[in-house]
């Protein structure tokens, strides 16, 4: 049996990964800062699927925390077969508006930790032949807008040019950039979501059986709903000067409240 670690494991995105992966048969790495969710969640999918599922308490905002996460993904005994890097947050409020602090954690949660998580894992998966990443990005990856954009944009870069570098490898890297997803990620930001119309919303579940056809069929970006392929196909063609004005106006209405 092949095993996954996921990141972010207790809601959302994460925990729909672990859903899938364990109903497909995989052993479980579930990642979180909430050791008692971690313990509810491991229990519930073990008893429903019959996998091992492993707990991993971590805030992927420390040195220490990656530093665990690291080292688990480093165990050449019990290798991870699947990384799934999709811990991540955003920060209510426009640039200046926001801490310095919380903007340097944001970085470090969705740059430096997954840098670090894909490298480790990739050494692993290198040196055995085969293995797989998900980089959790978002379509704000491809818009100018703000830290939480900027850093998504630079998972996407991240990983092609990762993906490029290790073919051949047996190893496949995938950034997936889902649109809004309905999870805790905006409560915990606390931003209102009222305003964001329906049509834009995807189900977790979904996206992630997208997510991994498009990891099978050795893509190395995933924007996974035909709503969004056709935003992103406008946004390709529109100017960067109207892009950033249209983005402006858009994160106004539709962003935090």
């Amino acid at each position: 049996m092949t095993t996954a670690l996921i990141t972010g494991s207790t809601a959302g995105i994460g925990a729909a990964f672990a859903r899938r992966l364990a109903a497909q048969g995989h052993n479980l790495v579930l990642v979180a800062r909430d050791t008692k969710r971690l313990g509810e969640q491991a229990t519930e999918l073990h008893d429903r699927h019959g996998i091992e599922a492993e707990v991993l308490a971590a805030d992927l905002s420390t040195e220490e925390g990656i530093a665990a996460v690291e080292q688990r993904l480093g165990d050449r005994t019990h290798p991870v077969d699947l990384l799934v890097n999709n811990a991540g947050f955003g920060n209510k409020g426009r640039y200046l508006e926001v801490s310095m602090a919380d903007e340097l954690t944001m970085l470090k949660v969705h740059i430096e930790a997954v840098l670090r998580l894909t490298s480790a894992a990739g050494e692993s998966m290198r040196s055995r032949g085969r293995g797989g990443v998900i980089n959790v990005a978002s379509v704000a990856a491809f818009v100018p807008r703000g830290t939480y954009g900027a850093s998504k944009a630079w998972v996407v870069q991240f990983t092609q040019g990762a993906a490029r570098d290790l073919a051949g490898s047996g190893v496949r890297l995938m950034a997936l950039c889902p649109g809004f997803v309905r999870t805790e990620f905006h409560q915990r930001a606390g931003m209102g979501t009222d305003n964001i119309p329906g049509w834009m919303w995807l189900d977790a579940d979904k996206l992630v059986a997208a997510a991994l056809a498009d990891l099978a069929r050795g893509r190395t970006v995933s924007v996974p709903d035909p709503r969004y392929k056709a935003l992103m196909g406008v946004v390709k063609l529109t100017p960067r000067g109207l892009l950033g004005g249209v983005s402006s106006r858009t994160g106004r209405k539709y962003g935090p409240q």
